[in-house]
């Protein structure tokens, strides 16, 4: 048997301005079903929902276990793109055959862009 990863999860005290961030910055519709708590969010082209949940009042936000990566061709084009309404990505790094650069979403996650994806 087998399963394929389908989503994922984010706690967070933010719903409507995560919602947000993540559709202005990525592209995800919001998909919000009347008494649900839980805020779907879907990607435009392939790839994995997000799930925005309320946190629990103990709960700390912007843990640095997971980073969210986001795949780009041209990560200096997206960095541009996204400082212009307001999303500032830190240094480029280049590595093997690819580039990337980090910040933080509005509860503080790090997320990623790269165009690792992408590499020959």
């Amino acid at each position: 048997m087998s399963a394929s990863l389908g989503r994922l999860v984010i706690y967070t005290s933010k719903i409507d301005q995560m919602a947000d961030f993540y559709a202005k910055f990525f592209g995800f519709s919001v998909v919000r079903a009347e008494g649900d708590r839980i805020i779907e969010l879907h990607p435009q082209t392939s790839g994995m929902s997000l799930l925005l949940h309320p946190a629990a009042a103990k709960q700390k936000e912007g843990q640095v276990l997971v980073k969210l990566v986001f795949d780009v061709e041209d990560v200096s084009a997206f960095c541009e793109a996204t400082r212009a309404d307001g999303l500032d990505f830190g240094k480029i790094h280049k590595a093997d055959g690819y580039e990337f650069a980090n910040a933080k979403d509005p509860s503080k996650n790090s997320i990623q862009v790269s165009s690792r994806a992408f590499r020959k």
